[in-house]
């Protein structure tokens, strides 16, 4: 199994980045601004390239601790694997490890991803900071 692995700080107390990494909301403003969340089952659906792509995440951990964890319902190569957001802080900063885990193989796809989740973490710590990039990609 490979694994996509981020880390960055971000300049603002973790109730700020929690809600962006926890809600479809949250993901809407940094990631993709196609955004589905069914409150019933917590269930996102998150699409790409006017919903040629949608990859539906169910959620398997929210807490207190400051961690979210999602599975990858749908997509070739990411069904089954794992979102997982950590976050610790340290004088009013806060520092997130993201992991996309539990690829079948390190692929070119995969690959690409690797790229796409950097930008993707830099926008949202820009969104956590209030210096907003917005998300990486549009409905269109």
């Amino acid at each position: 199994m490979a694994d996509i692995k981020c880390s960055i700080s971000i300049d603002t107390p973790r109730e700020r980045v929690f809600p962006l990494i926890a809600s479809g909301s949250g993901f809407a403003r940094w990631w993709a601004t196609d955004v589905i969340e069914d409150y019933s089952t917590g269930i996102i659906e998150v699409a790409f390239f006017n919903r040629a792509t949608v990859y539906r995440l169910k959620p398997i951990r929210s807490s207190t601790s400051w961690t979210t964890e999602w599975m990858c319902q749908t997509g070739q190569e990411w069904a089954g694997t794992r979102l997982l957001f950590e976050l610790t802080e340290t004088s009013g900063k806060t520092q997130l490890r993201f992991m996309h885990a539990d690829w079948k193989a390190e692929t070119d796809y995969f690959v690409s991803c690797t790229k796409v989740w950097e930008d993707l973490m830099l926008r949202l710590k820009a969104t956590a900071e209030a210096k907003g990039l917005g998300p990486l990609f549009s409905k269109v």
